[in-house]
């Protein structure tokens, strides 16, 4: 008899060489990682560097010495106190603010109203509407400049922020993000409404705009950013109102103002970034997450 005896197998092990290589591909990305960070993070930072520069400690002279000036000697908040006092940037905060509700608010409306049908109803031309509101993607924002200042024109609401926000409400943007969002949303969920009775404007408000927060929360910082930052329609159309309008057209008065001091310019600057760029640090997983939903 033939004594069978168990076959015993190495285990793999791993070449080191594989293992460096993981390691130098790692190290590799974490760098470029890194470099792309630096060059996003460096205006910000050389903003930040002259805002809290002294310039009543000799450091006016040395603001553009790259890269000492990049480390002030002496350090201050007197260019923040100086160009609020000054220039009175509390009027242009509230304008800001303002016209970036309304705006938030009214995107969210009108594109959930606009979505709801594209996602969820039957009827001709569907896909037509949906591809001609996706194709404006493509046109430029100065396009309807001059339309839209007429028509404002006509309505009286030149130099009001109600003239500023209704013209940029409806986005192909924010269509397109609530639609793929609703498509999202399990069809027997809506079968199961309309079984109970519930109305479309019940649904779209107890089912579909629950399940669909972080869409929701990614389109209004998404709007909220822009509308932020908005500079030329908002000069445009508030030309004829210079107290009414926001902190992004006030900045860069102060050029005028200040005989273009670049402490008070660069304090400026902060004041007008810092407030939205908290707001985003706070939401970004919210953006995130809306914009997997639409990718989705």
């Amino acid at each position: 008899m033939t004594t069978l005896t168990p076959r015993i197998v190495p285990r793999a092990v791993k070449p080191s060489s594989q293992r460096q290589q993981k390691s130098g591909r790692l190290v590799l990305r974490y760098a470029l990682l890194s470099v792309i960070l630096l060059f996003a993070l460096f205006p910000f930072l050389w903003t930040l560097a002259i805002a809290l520069t002294d310039k009543g400690a000799g450091g006016g002279s040395s603001i553009y010495d790259f890269p000492a000036s990049l480390f002030p000697r002496h350090l201050t908040l007197n260019n923040f106190f100086d160009v609020y006092k000054t220039f009175s940037l509390g009027k242009y905060i509230l304008n800001s603010v303002s016209i970036s509700a309304l705006t938030v608010i009214g995107t969210l409306v009108v594109s959930a109203l606009a979505a709801y049908p594209l996602a969820r109803f039957e009827f001709p031309g569907r896909k037509l509407i949906f591809t001609v509101i996706i194709a404006t993607l493509v046109l430029p924002g100065e396009t309807n400049f001059i339309v839209n200042t007429l028509t404002l024109q006509k309505l009286h609401l030149l130099g009001t922020h109600l003239g500023v926000v209704l013209p940029t409400v409806a986005t192909a943007f924010g269509i397109f993000l609530m639609r793929q969002a609703f498509m999202g949303v399990p069809q027997a969920l809506v079968e199961a409404a309309r079984l109970d009775g519930a109305s479309e404007a019940r649904i779209l408000w107890s089912v579909m705009l629950p399940l669909t927060v972080p869409s929701m929360a990614a389109l209004a910082i998404f709007t909220l950013v822009t509308s932020w930052n908005a500079y030329f329609w908002p000069s445009l159309v508030l030309s004829s109102a210079p107290d009414s309008v926001p902190l992004s057209v006030a900045v860069l008065k102060l050029k005028g103002q200040f005989n273009y001091d670049p402490f008070n310019v660069a304090a400026g600057s902060l004041i007008m970034m810092v407030p939205i760029l908290i707001i985003f640090l706070f939401a970004q997983r919210y953006f995130m997450r809306g914009l997997e939903g639409a990718v989705k």
